[in-house]
């Protein structure tokens, strides 16, 4: 006879590990930032493994937040050292996943309040930890 409580038991595992994958990805997005319009905004690949850098301006105190994972820095050039650390561990998890890309990348969520040389200071730290990979977010529409 066919046991049908095997399989759904498979595919309750098998459910729960893409909401867990799903909702951690969600996590590194800051909601409070409002992206740039960019009309010819495309979707991103994902095919490669990244890592989002928020970029907010906090008008209270006048200056720019850096946000990754979770962490809050000041300066672009705290951002190097974890850059370099979640670098290393990407292409690792890259390296383990069949016909994944092993390039590692950084996404930069900027503000559009936020002046663009704390975007640049996001892009050296980047440059700096090794990733020659960078996209930014945008919206195609308000």
């Amino acid at each position: 006879d066919f046991q049908i409580a095997p399989m759904v038991d498979v595919l309750l595992v098998i459910l729960i590990f893409f909401m867990v994958i799903t909702s951690a990805q969600v996590l590194n997005i800051d909601k409070t930032i409002k992206l740039p319009i960019a009309a010819e905004a495309a979707k991103k690949d994902d095919t490669r493994e990244e890592a989002i850098i928020n970029v907010r301006w906090d008008p209270a105190l006048n200056r720019s937040v850096f946000n990754f994972q979770d962490r809050i820095y000041t300066r672009g050039s705290d951002l190097v050292e974890p850059l370099k650390a979640a670098k290393a561990y990407g292409e690792k998890v890259a390296a383990t996943k069949l016909g994944q890309n092993p390039e590692f990348r950084i996404v930069i969520r900027g503000d559009r309040d936020v002046p663009a040389i704390f975007v640049s200071q996001a892009m050296n730290a980047a440059a700096e930890a090794g990733v020659s990979d960078i996209a930014f977010s945008a919206v195609n529409r308000e």
